[in-house]
């Protein structure tokens, strides 16, 4: 078996031991430090069956604790993709604790890994004076783990901690908290929150609760949405020690109003944009965008369904609209056990303008809200680059956004749609109808017909690619990029020296990096060489938040390919 399908964790005083990897990725195993209470070198493969996805390499961290002079490691196991994951153990105040030495040991089953392991052991088995050496004072002192047993539900995904992961000390002093509560096992400034950095709740935490946050130290933290059995159990609206209350969501729904209304301005050049961007607004699980006067809402938390009407109120009063269309998904009513919405009336389609192109948004065959707001300024853009008399070529074109852009602003020979979903294209064609334009719509898959017209010998000034979403999870990630790579090579062999290529990708997955990388690889395959111009993404009306770097999901590169 090759090197990198196997996992070797070490332990102190035992020989260096390896679990081979099983069918379909490596299981982690058990094991303890200096022979005392277990450590995972992360998650238990018993309790997340999903951690046999991937095949996990390293050990990182080794580190001296100077209060008790015990040797603790810390298993990061770094995955093939590039991902880390892995545990902390829960020590008493382990935030107070000042760590002098930090081994870092990035391949230990080399001679160097093991040179720095036995240090640390060396160093662990000579304390400070009056301490008992040797390893027989390790067995004594023992390190304490608080964390008590978890419980894991495989059905809702819940996790749940006894109460003897709480010291006695916090437990009375909980007392006084403000109820209803949630306690947090690790400090995390995420706006989403799983089951495992949770130690307990209030009996009175109910499901959709507003409930006050607390560290593991009894500070309050914060507030949030909580909900014991969802997959995302704690959503947090709000940092600090001060008290949030029901009201202050109001609150954040004017802030992200006012960005788009007052700052952004965008009522000037359209009236279809997002009003709320879920964790970009502070408003974890909520997702609206404004299309002439209806709000169409996407709702992801049984928190947020619940303070909804009110929510709807105050946006319409804000924005000016009068109808809405509740989007609920299969997976979030199922996890989350939200009731599907009932329509008190039919909105099936609206007419919106953007730049001065007419579209048509069909609520009941678009995808997500219906019409695709995050590519406003990508699509402006790329109208005024094209020169006349151009051949432009947009793949993946759904119902015409890039094409329609280009035909009404700019003066294009000619423009070519291509699309595999025969709704989006029927839609695209009464787009071009609505703005009196002539664009010819192709229904075919992308990749055929860039393969068929590069044995006609086409070729275009200006491509277009805006692919759906290619990798959902991280078992689609070497797939997607294949595939990512494939339409790429293929569309850059459609273009003349020089000519604009405008390539985009929506999977949150791969990062701005990793795409740009795929992308040049599909263009030196031809032997050809890529012009980078430009790195853009979505508009401002989709802002992404620092503790929540993964809400940056759209990113579009711009080249010409030589």
């Amino acid at each position: 078996m090759s090197r990198r399908c196997r996992v070797r964790l070490i332990r102190f005083g035992s020989r260096r031991k390896s679990w081979k990897r099983r069918r379909g990725g490596c299981v982690l195993c058990c094991t303890e430090v200096g022979g005392h209470a277990p450590f995972h070198g992360g998650p238990d493969a018993r309790q997340r069956p999903d951690l046999g996805r991937f095949c996990w390499r390293r050990i990182v961290w080794g580190i001296i604790l100077p209060q008790t002079n015990d040797a603790v490691v810390e298993f990061y196991i770094e995955a093939r993709d590039g991902s880390v994951r892995g545990s902390l153990p829960s020590f008493p105040n382990w935030a107070d604790l000042e760590v002098p030495q930090v081994y870092s040991s990035m391949d230990p089953i080399g001679r160097s890994g093991q040179n720095q392991i036995r240090s640390m052991s060396q160093h662990a088995s000579h304390p400070a004076s009056g301490a008992e050496p040797g390893p027989a004072a390790e067995r004594r002192k023992g390190l304490r783990r608080t964390a008590g047993p978890k419980t894991s539900d495989a059905k809702s995904g819940s996790v749940s901690t006894t109460s003897a992961s709480i010291t006695h000390d916090q437990a009375a002093s909980s007392d006084s908290w403000r109820r209803p509560w949630v306690q947090l096992k690790y400090l995390s400034f995420s706006t989403q929150l799983y089951p495992a950095m949770i130690a307990r709740a209030s009996s009175d935490a109910q499901p959709g609760s507003l409930v006050t946050v607390y560290d593991k130290q009894g500070r309050r933290f914060g507030a949030g949405l909580y909900h014991p059995r969802a997959r995302v159990p704690l959503r947090i609206f709000h940092h600090g020690p001060t008290a949030f209350h029901e009201e202050d969501f109001l609150r954040l729904l004017d802030r992200a109003v006012d960005l788009r209304m007052n700052s952004l301005r965008l009522p000037e050049v359209t009236d279809a944009f997002r009003v709320v961007h879920s964790d970009g607004d502070g408003l974890s699980g909520l997702v609206v965008d404004k299309f002439a006067d209806v709000l169409s809402v996407e709702v992801h938390s049984l928190g947020v369904w619940q303070r909804l009407p009110q929510w709807l109120k105050h946006l319409h009063s804000r924005l000016g609209t009068c109808r809405h269309v509740i989007q609920v998904g299969d997976l979030a009513a199922r996890l989350e056990g939200i009731p599907q919405p009932e329509a008190a009336e039919t909105v099936s389609r609206v007419k919106i303008r953007e730049h001065g192109v007419v579209f048509e948004v069909n609520f009941a065959t678009g995808h997500k809200t219906g019409f695709f707001c995050d590519q406003r300024e990508n699509r402006i853009r790329l109208s005024r680059l094209v020169q006349p008399r151009q051949r432009v070529l947009d793949l993946c074109c759904y119902t015409g956004g890039f094409a329609l852009a280009v035909a009404v602003r700019s003066q294009p020979a000619e423009v070519t749609g291509v699309d595999l979903d025969e709704t989006a294209l029927a839609q695209a064609r009464r787009n071009a109808n609505l703005n009196r334009v002539h664009i010819r719509w192709v229904h075919c898959d992308a990749f055929s017909y860039a393969r068929q017209m590069q044995r006609n010998g086409q070729r275009w000034d200006v491509v277009v690619i805006d692919p759906p979403k290619f990798v959902s999870d991280r078992q689609e990630l070497a797939a997607g990029l294949r595939r990512y790579e494939d339409l790429n090579h293929l569309a850059a062999g459609l273009l003349h020296p020089g000519g604009l290529l405008v390539t985009c990708s929506c999977s949150g997955m791969v990062s701005e990096e990793v795409f740009e990388k795929t992308v040049i690889r599909a263009v030196h395959r031809l032997n050809r060489k890529l012009q980078i111009l430009d790195r853009t993404g979505a508009g401002p009306d989709h802002p992404v938040m620092s503790h929540c770097p993964e809400s940056r999901y759209l990113k579009v590169l711009w080249g010409r390919v030589w």
